[in-house]
C-alpha cells in the first residue's frame, strides 16, 4: 500500500510534534504525517521534569543560552537568534498554556503537569489535520525519483520532505549511516556519580553549594551538590557529567573527584578562618557547631575525617587544622560508576553537526532530509535546555519546509 504525503516526520516526540505543528501553521496546505514506532506518542514529554515537563529555561540572551550546550554551543547561536526562549513562551501562551519561572530559572506549565503540554500538542495536531500513525517502526528510507520512500513493518510511504526527529535511536542512526551520514557514537550525558566513601555515609539528602572537578582533567563545575544513597547528584554534578560525557565514558566512570565544599575558597583563606575560630572559641567543641554555613551533619563528617576525636578548638594541632582545610577545599573521592539521572536519559552523540545546515536544519548530503531535536550530536545540561533545542531546531526545519 502506498501512502503519499508532502512531509513525513519520523518520531512522535517533542521535536516531531513541534515540527509538524509549525509546518502546518506556516503552510496549512501541506499534507503531514507523523510516524511513531511505539504505542504512545510524547512519552518522554510525559516523564520529563518529574512529570511536570521542564519546557524551557529563563535565559533570554542567545550568547548566554548556548553556554548550556556541551555539544552544539557554536552551531546553535544562529538558530537561537531565530527562535528561542521568548518565542517558546509566546507560542505556548497562544495555545492557552501559561508557563512559570522557578527560582533556578527552569520553566514549567503553571499546571505543574506534563499532560498540559501533551494535550496542547494533540489538540493542535487535530486542529491542523496532521495525521499520526503509531506502532509504525521505520525499517528503511531511501531517496528515489525525488521522493523519499519510507518502509515500515506493513506499510510503505512516500514524501517530498523527510524529517528525522527520533532522538537517540540506534536503528535510525544505522539507516542514516547507510546514507553516508557520520554518526558520533552515543554515550550517556546526564548521570550521577557513585561512590562508597565513608565520608558520605548517612548523609543522603544533604545539599550544599560546592565546586567540583575531575582530578587530572580540565573538567570542573559548580552548583548545589546533593549527597545520595549511592554517591553524588545535584546540578553541579549533572553539569560536570554533561561536559565530561565523552571523557568519563573513556575512563569507564572510574576517576577521582575533588570537591571544594566552600565553593572557590582557597586553602590559605580557609586556614586563616579556622585559626580565627580557634582563637575566638578555644573551649568550644569543634564538631558541635557547624561552620561556613555547612549542614551540621556534613560538617561533623568532615571534622571526623580530619580530627580523630571531637575535641575543643584549643586542643587542635596545626597539622589537624590543615587536614580539615584539605577536607573542606580539596576533598578527593573515588568515583566508581554512574547512575542514570531519574528517568531522563540524555545521550551525547548523533548526526555529525558538520553535515547539517543550521540555517535550515537540512542534511548537507541529501536534499529534503531534515533533522530536529536530539537525533543530532547536540545535548545540554539539565534545566529545560534540551527541550529548547527541540523547539528551535523544529522551528528552523519547519520554516524551510513550509516555504518549499
Amino acid at each position: 500500500m502506498q501512502n503519499v504525503f508532502d512531509v513525513i516526520i519520523v518520531g512522535g516526540g517533542a521535536a516531531g510534534f513541534f515540527t509538524a505543528i509549525q509546518i502546518a501553521e506556516h503552510n496549512p496546505s501541506k499534507n503531514i504525517l507523523i510516524l511513531e514506532r511505539g504505542k504512545e506518542v510524547l512519552t518522554k514529554v510525559k516523564i520529563s521534569g518529574g512529570g511536570r515537563c521542564n519546557v524551557t529555561h529563563a535565559e533570554f540572551i542567545p550568547q548566554e543560552l548556548v553556554k548550556n550546550y556541551p555539544r552544539g554551543e557554536r552551531e546553535l547561536l544562529g538558530p537561537f537568534h531565530q527562535f528561542m526562549t521568548g518565542d517558546t513562551i509566546e507560542w505556548f501562551e497562544r495555545q492557552g498554556v501559561e508557563l512559570k519561572i522557578e527560582e533556578d530559572g527552569r520553566m514549567f506549565p503553571v499546571s505543574d503537569s506534563s499532560q498540559t503540554i501533551i494535550d496542547c500538542f494533540l489538540q493542535r495536531t487535530q486542529d491542523l489535520n496532521i495525521k499520526i500513525n503509531t506502532l509504525e517502526p521505520v525499517k528503511d528510507f531511501v531517496k528515489k525519483d525525488e521522493l523519499w520512500k519510507i518502509s515500515c513493518k506493513s506499510n510503505h510511504y512516500q514524501a517530498q520532505q523527510l524529517v528525522i526527529a527520533t532522538g537517540s535511536n540506534p536503528k535510525i542512526w544505522n539507516q542514516l549511516q547507510h546514507l553516508n551520514h557520520q554518526i558520533i557514537s552515543p554515550v550517556p550525558s546526564l548521570f550521577t556519580f557513585n561512590t562508597k566513601d565513608s565520608r558520605v555515609e548517612g548523609l543522603a539528602g544533604i545539599t550544599s553549594f560546592a565546586s567540583v572537578k575531575v582530578v587530572g582533567e580540565k573538567l570542573e563545575s559548580e552548583g548545589p551538590l546533593l549527597i545520595t544513597h549511592w554517591g553524588f547528584s545535584g546540578p553541579g554534578i549533572l553539569k560536570l557529567s554533561a561536559w565530561g560525557a565523552q571523557r568519563l565514558f573513556e575512563k569507564n566512570y572510574q576517576f577521582q573527584l575533588e570537591i571544594n565544599r566552600l565553593g572557590y575558597a582557597s586553602a590559605e583563606a580557609t586556614l586563616e578562618q579556622l585559626l580565627k575560630l580557634k582563637k575566638q572559641n578555644p573551649k568550644q567543641q569543634i564538631a558541635t557547631y557547624a561552620q561556613f554555613d555547612l549542614p551540621k551533619r556534613l560538617w561533623q563528617k568532615l571534622v571526623e575525617a580530619s580530627i580523630p576525636e571531637n575535641r575543643i578548638w584549643a586542643e587542635v594541632s596545626h597539622k589537624e587544622l590543615q587536614a580539615l582545610v584539605k577536607e573542606l577545599t580539596q576533598g578527593v573521592y573515588h568515583i566508581q560508576g554512574k547512575s542514570t539521572f531519574k528517568e531522563e536519559f540524555v545521550t551525547a552523540g548523533g548526526v555529525e553537526l558538520k553535515e547539517i545546515n543550521f540555517k535550515t536544519m537540512e542534511s548537507k548530503l541529501h536534499e529534503n532530509l531534515f533533522f530536529a531535536g536530539e537525533v543530532t550530536n547536540i545535548d545540554a545540561i539539565t534545566g529545560g535546555f534540551n527541550f529548547q533545542n527541540a523547539w528551535t531546531s523544529s522551528f528552523i526545519a519547519a520554516r524551510e519546509i513550509s516555504n518549499r
